[in-house]
């Protein structure tokens, strides 16, 4: 490690002034256009801590019970024969044993700590990234290799799919999946979210696999089958195994992209990352601090799986 330091240190030293100078840049620009950051104000949008207000939503009798030196328990018996329990500090309450009360009475508030909006945004989006990132992968498989049949049914099955989702934006699918085949079905915006991403990612994964198949000699298949396996013993344990190796990076670049590609479910009401940083902005108008921090959160996604990526790679080479 010193002897690389030694050889490559003057780079290293100019890496450093350059990301001094662009540190230095983006310092510059922010001061010519006057803007004050507030980044301290975006802590309620990761973490919330505070006090949640407790109200009765019909007509009844409320009863408190308390449960400790802090927290009251307040069960309400509603005259519709339902019932409710609330958890509120003590101190904040505002109503007595026994008492009536409304469907539009304040009983006390409940001391929270939670995840934010931008952190509820980010386990959405990790959500649908993985779910579709599973059935794109599965779809890509199985068109990849009807890519390579014989069959003209499933060839040609599998050319059109490919040719059609690669040529047509993924925008374009979101709305048709969500309001034409989500109406039909009557879907959810979550599933149709991750069935557009799902079918978008599985066309792009199908070329990966098909490619990587074709890049295994020949031989390989003549010898398994020589060997007395049939065409899908010889895929899955000769073919696939060598295939994947080879398309792992590909892959992986095509699920980071998948990743980011998310954000345009955001347009279909679904409060991903994106559509969660457009609701802080509206709200707070803290545009430049919110749009930052969102790239980063994205960008911990993507370098995450990149270094999973990694792993695997190295793993792949000592097993060698």
């Amino acid at each position: 490690m010193l002897t690389k330091l030694k050889k490559n240190g003057f780079w290293y030293i100019s890496l450093l002034v350059v990301l001094y100078l662009i540190g230095w840049s983006l310092t510059v620009m922010t001061d010519r256009i006057n803007y004050r950051w507030y980044w301290q104000r975006l802590i309620p949008h990761v973490v919330f801590t505070g006090n949640i207000d407790q109200y009765s939503s019909e007509f009844g009798v409320a009863y408190v019970e308390k449960t400790n030196d802090h927290q009251s328990r307040i069960t309400l018996k509603y005259d519709s024969g339902n019932s409710e329990i609330f958890t509120v500090e003590t101190e904040s309450l505002l109503i007595k044993d026994g008492q009536q009360v409304s469907d539009i009475d304040k009983l006390g508030y409940r001391s929270v700590t939670q995840p934010g909006l931008l952190m509820r945004g980010l386990w959405l989006t990790l959500q649908l990234s993985v779910i579709a990132s599973f059935l794109g992968l599965v779809i890509g498989l199985f068109t990849g290799l009807g890519r390579i049949s014989n069959n003209p049914l499933i060839l040609g099955l599998s050319t059109i799919y490919v040719e059609l989702i690669r040529n047509t934006p993924l925008l374009v699918q979101l709305y048709i999946i969500y309001f034409f085949v989500g109406t039909i079905l009557e879907l959810s915006r979550f599933t149709a979210g991750f069935i557009a991403l799902a079918v978008f990612a599985g066309a792009y994964v199908a070329e990966i696999i098909r490619a990587g198949v074709q890049s295994i000699h020949p031989g390989q298949m003549e010898a398994a089958r020589s060997l007395g396996m049939n065409y899908f013993q010889a895929m899955a344990y000769i073919i696939l195994p060598q295939a994947l190796r080879r398309t792992l990076p590909p892959l992986a670049g095509q699920f980071i992209s998948l990743i980011k590609d998310s954000s345009l479910v955001s347009i279909i009401a679904i409060t991903d990352l994106t559509r969660a940083a457009r609701e802080i902005i509206q709200a707070t108008f803290q545009t430049f601090e919110v749009w930052f921090a969102v790239a980063g959160m994205y960008f911990l996604l993507t370098f995450g799986l990149s270094m999973c990526v990694r792993y695997i790679e190295r793993r792949f080479a000592v097993s060698d």
